[in-house]
């Protein structure tokens, strides 16, 4: 497609008046774009979904059939004020995936980076800010608040609790429940609330950690998790570890600015 191909709408569809299409847009059958819905170039809309505003959508975006973006943020506190959901570019949403509007004491905004995936059934709620690169598994589901970094993957049925960060990098198994923040780079197993296991090596391999890098996180990861160390003498350990290490840094930096119960 050129830049200047114009949008494609099935005439099932419904979109409303003042709604925003960049070039090459296509909307399937029977879907709904409501007003104040803006949407970028080569995004695509298969058939059923609805989009509803304010709500920005950027470029080369693949919605799947049956996809709810934009609705109403599931909060008994929300009142009908304006409040907004923006996606970046290059995100691939299939079959039944929700994501929901902010609220006004949540910022106003619920936000989705690059280059995401979200399977089928997933659920973003209210004032979530998902980062890149990302990968949400069949079901899985963040409550209100949560902040997802880059890199992360949530396995099939995960579900994060409002309120908790995940850091980047870090693997969520299938079936975790999680109900604290999550440092950069941890692997999470199902166990009742999900439970650190290790870090998550293979993934940083496939992202160019080096073996140093690797080994100075194992070794962040051993001294808060199995040293049987207090949090604060763990800290002061991690703070060592720290003077050469960069991602030992964020590590330490994701834990000492966190306000839900670190999960360990």
């Amino acid at each position: 497609m050129t830049a200047t191909t114009p949008p494609v709408i099935h005439p099932t569809a419904v979109v409303e008046a003042g709604v925003k299409l960049g070039a090459g847009v296509r909307v399937g059958p029977l879907c709904y774009i409501g007003e104040g819905v803006e949407v970028g170039d080569n995004t695509s809309f298969g058939p059923h979904c609805s989009v509803l505003g304010p709500t920005r959508i950027g470029r080369d975006n693949r919605f799947m059939g049956h996809c709810a973006i934009g609705g109403e943020p599931q909060d008994k506190k929300y009142a009908g004020e304006p409040v907004e959901l923006s996606i970046g570019d290059r995100n691939v949403f299939r079959e039944f995936c929700t994501v929901n509007r902010g609220t006004s004491g949540g910022g106003n905004t619920t936000s989705i980076g690059n280059d995401n995936w979200f399977l089928a059934y997933t659920h973003v709620a209210h004032d979530c800010h998902v980062g890149n690169h990302c990968v949400f598994s069949n079901n899985a589901t963040l409550a209100g608040h949560v902040t997802v970094g880059d890199h992360v993957i949530l396995s099939g049925f995960a579900g994060i609790h409002q309120f908790c960060r995940i850091g980047a990098h870090a693997f969520i198994g299938m079936g975790a429940f999680v109900n604290g923040d999550v440092p950069p780079y941890l692997m999470v197993a199902q166990e009742g609330y999900g439970k650190p296991r290790g870090i998550n090596s293979e993934g940083l391999k496939r992202r160019g950690f080096d073996s140093d890098r690797i080994g100075a996180i194992k070794r962040a990861y051993r001294a808060l998790y199995m040293s049987g160390s207090t949090l604060d003498e763990a800290r002061a350990r991690l703070a060592e570890i720290a003077r050469d290490s960069a991602d030992v840094r964020a590590f330490l930096d994701f834990i000492e600015s966190g306000e839900r119960p670190l999960l360990r």
